[in-house]
């Protein structure tokens, strides 16, 4: 196969990768966008295959089933739940992936500058190694500003994806911490940095390339540890981006015009996105970028009251008697696996005549999405399913509003007290329905730790308990 083919291929694998994006921004053409990516994908590493440079095949075929099969184990293991984690732990994988090209690229460079000086031949190079011999001596010192990139992006997103999925795993702490010296320590590092791209340019060793790996790692690591748990949605969307972008410095590295064109597809999504999720939450995309946010800014307000409790037979009596209900779900709706439930519940109340929507806050769960995915498992329409803008005036004419497993987007705090992690987050307005049920497990704060003035409301009744246990109560009494 010629490079003909291969050019072809790569730019129809970019067009199905596009429409990939652009179909995963409707819950309806989601399903279809995915095929698109997964078509796309596979004729990109076939064209690869069979492309300039082709050989090891039995390597490749070997790699590839090998990675196959843990997706596979992966797939159908990893719960619903784990998708966060999971994702922060994919980009760790491209931003290692990003390191390891840049560092062979750098002695690639070296092997091939030894072989010109020395008169030697350099027909029977490699592919990527024929391509650098090609270079002037203007495009070499460009190549390597263009891997030093790479591996920078790279160890950056490596560590903070790892310590991203180590928070959201439970394994590393949800409180933003930062060592002594908190931001003067990321400017450090980033300062030296800038200095070995100096070093590295004008004299092209690997020992600076290797300093700059350090600090790039610590960068990583230090950003994302200063970041609290009430932020991770948005740090997770930040690592995708940053993923993008190591994959496209990938491809500068290698040459490969696909690589660059979807990694710079996948950096910017990602990047747009933050800054969505940025303006749902009133943040800065400047701090989220630096770190420099997830933690209070003085001594928060106490809460005042007491939770009271309800059972399944209180619940179900107002919710028989309610013309208007709204469900907001969170990630404890995930952790229960209550979906399949909530949406029976849905079903009765709609049946009886009711007006039952959900509420979603853009930042619900710990991922992007999150809660419209587990509801469009369960079958729930898609026209009930709200957003926080197109729902929240609404609050006020709602008979019940149902909170199941969320804590932050509920969270009255947000408006009324300035020193709360979370102060200026637009919320969900739920305590301005006539009477809220919360679904929960106990007197916790949750996974963000920030106490929830919503739960000690007068029109607030707490119905302790697992939810998909709460819900097999609940629904039988349902009539």
């Amino acid at each position: 196969m010629d490079f003909g083919f291969t050019t072809a291929a790569y730019v129809v694998s970019a067009i199905l990768i596009i429409l990939s994006l652009g179909g995963l921004s409707g819950q309806e053409s989601a399903k279809r966008a995915v095929w698109y990516g997964i078509v796309g994908m596979a004729l990109a590493v076939a064209a690869t295959l069979v492309g300039p440079g082709a050989g090891f095949w039995l390597l490749s075929l070997i790699l590839i089933a090998g990675g196959g099969a843990i997706g596979y184990q992966l797939a159908t293991k990893v719960q619903m739940t784990q998708m966060p984690e999971l994702v922060a732990a994919m980009h760790s994988l491209v931003g290692l992936a990003a390191v390891f090209v840049g560092v062979i690229a750098h002695f690639e460079i070296g092997r091939v500058a030894g072989i010109v000086e020395g008169g030697g031949s350099t027909k029977e190079l490699g592919t990527f190694a024929a391509l650098i011999a090609k270079k002037s001596a203007v495009e070499i010192n460009i190549l390597r500003v263009e891997l030093f990139l790479g591996v920078f992006i790279g160890a950056v997103t490596f560590t903070g994806s790892v310590i991203a999925y180590g928070k959201l795993a439970g394994k590393v702490s949800s409180a933003a911490e930062k060592l002594p010296g908190g931001h003067m320590l990321n400017i450090a590092a980033a300062v030296i940095s800038v200095i070995t791209l100096i070093w590295y340019f004008n004299t092209g060793g690997f020992f600076p390339l290797f300093i700059m790996m350090l600090a790039a790692l610590f960068i990583g690591y230090h950003l994302i540890m200063g970041i609290g748990g009430a932020d991770m949605p948005v740090v997770v969307s930040m690592l995708n981006s940053y993923s993008g972008w190591a994959a496209a410095a990938i491809g500068f590295s290698l040459g490969n015009d696909l690589l660059i064109v979807v990694g710079a597809l996948v950096g910017s999504s990602g990047a747009i996105l933050s800054y969505i999720m940025c303006k749902a939450m009133n943040r800065s995309f400047v701090s989220v970028i630096l770190g420099g946010f997830g933690g209070p800014a003085g001594e928060q307000m106490a809460v005042e009251g007491e939770q009271v409790a309800i059972d399944a037979d209180g619940v179900a009596t107002a919710l028989n008697e309610a013309d208007s209900v709204i469900i907001i779900p969170g990630y404890g709706m995930a952790v229960a696996q209550a979906q399949t439930g909530v949406a029976e519940l849905v079903r009765k109340l709609r049946a009886k005549g009711k007006n039952v929507r959900f509420a979603i806050h853009p930042v619900a769960g710990r991922l992007p999405g999150h809660m419209n995915v587990l509801l469009a498992e369960a079958k729930v329409p898609y026209d009930i399913v709200m957003e926080m803008d197109e729902i929240n005036d609404d609050f006020p004419e709602t008979d019940v509003a149902i909170v199941i497993g969320s804590n932050d987007i509920v969270n009255p705090a947000a408006q009324d007290d300035p020193n709360s992690p979370i102060a200026g987050m637009p919320v969900l307005e739920c305590w301005k329905a006539k009477t809220v049920f919360v679904s929960k497990r106990g007197q916790g704060t949750g996974y963000s730790g920030i106490e929830n003035p919503l739960f000690f409301k007068d029109n607030t009744r707490m119905f302790y308990g697992d939810a998909k246990e709460s819900l097999d109560k609940l629904l039988p009494m349902i009539d």
